[in-house]
């Protein structure tokens, strides 16, 4: 069973070039964005509980010059929006939230960075494999009737074609899941800036508060 599904599958590549390459390029996209999203958020994830307490008692001392350090130490793109929080609190009171939040968006970019390419290729690659089967019954039932033959021949032209539904299926159920999980993984760093641009605010608009006061 193993060996003729098999050969059933290198049949596919080989005759069905049209489906098969272009699935068989999604999958390879499909594993580099997997693998380098992958990297690229261990690389930036972060413990925030501690570093809110850390820069809240900053921000309550005036010390901003601490506080960038605090963020600094941070790293990652967490430490990156807050030391840039930090700076627009300095340089930007009135501002601040404006700013705030085209720090986030750009930041945000980074994050989703290739999400769309997985997106595409989980609703593009069912359909290459429909294709791809498709056009193997055409050519199965164009077969049958130019040679003849009975069901044994149709099960197995059949047999075959789906092949290319089931090559497409797979890739595409890869790109969704790892698709919907990174998109998860932005959506918990963008909490991560609602917390810090809440914290901004609670001393942005007390010292504006004073001011006009």
């Amino acid at each position: 069973m193993e060996s003729k599904f098999l050969n059933y599958f290198l049949e596919f590549m080989v005759h069905d070039w049209f489906a098969s390459i272009p699935i068989t390029i999604c999958s390879i996209l499909t594993v580099a964005v997997m693998v380098e999203r992958y990297l690229y958020y261990q690389q930036n994830r972060r413990d925030v509980t501690g570093f809110i307490h850390q820069l809240q008692r900053d921000l309550e001392s005036n010390n901003l010059q601490k506080a960038q350090a605090t963020c600094s130490r941070l790293g990652g793109v967490v430490g990156e929006v807050a030391e840039e929080g930090v700076r627009l609190m300095a340089d930007q009171k009135e501002d601040f939230s404006k700013a705030f939040d085209i720090t986030v968006g750009l930041v945000t970019r980074k994050l989703e960075k290739h999400l769309a390419v997985l997106g595409t290729i989980g609703a593009t690659c069912p359909f290459l494999g429909l294709f791809g089967t498709v056009v193997g019954v055409v050519f199965t039932l164009d077969q049958l009737g130019a040679q003849g033959g009975g069901t044994p021949v149709v099960v197995t032209g059949v047999a075959k074609a789906l092949i290319a539904t089931g090559y497409g299926l797979i890739v595409a159920i890869l790109a969704v899941v790892f698709n919907n999980t990174y998109t998860n993984t932005v959506k918990r760093f963008n909490d991560d800036f609602l917390l810090l641009k809440l914290l901004f605010l609670s001393f942005v608009g007390g010292e504006s508060t004073a001011a006009r006061g």
